[in-house]
């Protein structure tokens, strides 16, 4: 049974449902507008596909700064012991195979072990920085590339000098077996990633990158460290 109830502002009649009869009104998700709950999900997928690309070139990029760490922290380790004697055991044989080399030259070889960590410290700021521009960019970095291959050709420097010295000389063990090897890698994980690479400035920019760095940081740490008077 319904009930009808009239007014005078209307015309007719309205029946008043039964209870039995009542739907209820889907209420909209709090704070969403109204919107489906698909509408809010969708930015992070599309964050998700944007950021997918990304995948294969961070382990090339910030494993940059990662493989640098394990190869400069044999040489942390071992240069302090190593330097405090090697000019004054290996100076006179040098000095004799190499005449032609001036004395002054000899002196700024001598690097004490705080000028070492400080020059160390500083590689570091500037393998930090490739290494983020880099991922930054998806390997596409000019500073990121050239880094990444001066990385890799420096091994062979650390092993020249190893046979120049007749020795152990520190980082040659982690240069072939550890830097090397990531910079080749990495190399060809941004070519299998569809990054553009240019081995050839990439080559170039190394040769002038690795020399100036180098002696950035050295003169940094001479600044900082000054030799005391012997």
């Amino acid at each position: 049974m319904t009930s009808t109830s009239c007014s005078a502002e209307t015309s007719g009649c309205a029946r008043s449902p039964s209870p039995s009869s009542r739907r209820p009104v889907p209420r909209p998700p709090r704070g969403g507008g109204g919107a489906p709950p698909s509408a809010h999900r969708e930015p992070l997928i599309q964050i998700f596909i944007s950021n997918r690309g990304r995948g294969p070139t961070a382990t090339a990029t910030w494993g940059l700064l990662a493989a640098w760490a394990i190869h400069d922290s044999e040489e942390l380790v071992t240069m302090g012991g190593w330097l405090a004697g090697w000019l004054d055991r290996a100076g006179p044989r040098l000095r004799a195979r190499f005449p032609q080399v001036p004395e002054r030259v000899w002196d700024q070889v001598r690097v004490s072990p705080s000028q070492a960590r400080i020059a160390i410290g500083a590689m570091g700021a500037v393998m930090a920085a490739a290494a983020a521009s880099g991922a930054r960019t998806g390997g596409r970095s000019r500073f990121y590339q050239p880094t990444l291959v001066g990385f890799g050709l420096q091994a062979g420097g650390h092993v020249a000098q190893a046979v120049v010295t007749r020795g152990y000389t520190p980082g040659v063990v982690t240069a072939p077996l550890v830097a090397a090897p990531f910079s080749l890698w990495a190399w060809r994980r941004l070519r299998a990633s569809g990054v553009p690479r240019d081995g050839h400035a990439a080559v170039v920019g190394a040769a002038l990158l690795l020399p100036i760095t180098a002696a950035a940081c050295h003169a940094l740490a001479r600044m900082l460290a000054p030799h005391r008077p012997r």
